[in-house]
């Protein structure tokens, strides 16, 4: 089986202010960092960096890196499918999600199916990081807008959420960072 991430990570940041919130210095490292640092640690063939910020790219080793201008999510997204060929599962992470570790990545992957997705889940709906079996990639090439992945997440049964335990807070203002 072939095991395929992409980090997305080309939003503009506006609710954080006038500097690229990725790059924010977080626990000695810039935010972005960490996400990077639990994708390469996690069981995947391929990784795939969707950015808008040509500064990430340095964060960004192991990664294949797509650059695009800053966009929705889901062109950032379909921009990360674009470079993606031949994989059975799709791993999707979030770029502004420090806290999620490999151990979570590998579980998500590990409860995905070939027929249907899994995706983590912490006091509310489904969402990143989130798997997608090869089935399931045109269905995440149709999509727009801002939504994201977290449309086709919303009615996935019990068996397909893996529990964030506090590890699913993602940074958008400069106070969601912990003191």
């Amino acid at each position: 089986m072939i095991l395929t991430g992409i980090l997305l990570a080309a939003g503009s940041s506006r609710r954080f202010g006038p500097s690229d919130k990725l790059l924010h210095p977080f626990r000695g490292r810039p935010l972005i960092a960490h996400a990077a640092q639990a994708m390469r640690q996690a069981r995947l063939d391929h990784r795939v960096a969707v950015i808008s910020n040509p500064a990430l790219s340095v964060h960004l080793q192991g990664f294949q890196v797509v650059r695009i201008v800053p966009a929705a999510m889901a062109d950032s997204l379909r921009a990360g499918l674009a470079a993606v060929t031949g994989t059975d599962r799709l791993l999707i992470a979030l770029g502004d999600m420090p806290f999620v570790t490999a151990a979570h990545l590998d579980r998500v992957a590990r409860t995905a199916t070939p027929d249907r997705p899994a995706a983590s889940v912490d006091d509310g709906p489904p969402m990143p990081p989130a798997c997608f079996p090869a089935a399931w990639l045109p269905r995440l090439a149709e999509l727009s807008g801002d939504q994201g992945a977290g449309r086709l997440l919303r009615d996935l049964s019990p068996d397909a959420l893996v529990a964030g335990h506090g590890l699913l807070g993602d940074i958008d203002r400069p106070g969601d960072l912990p003191g």
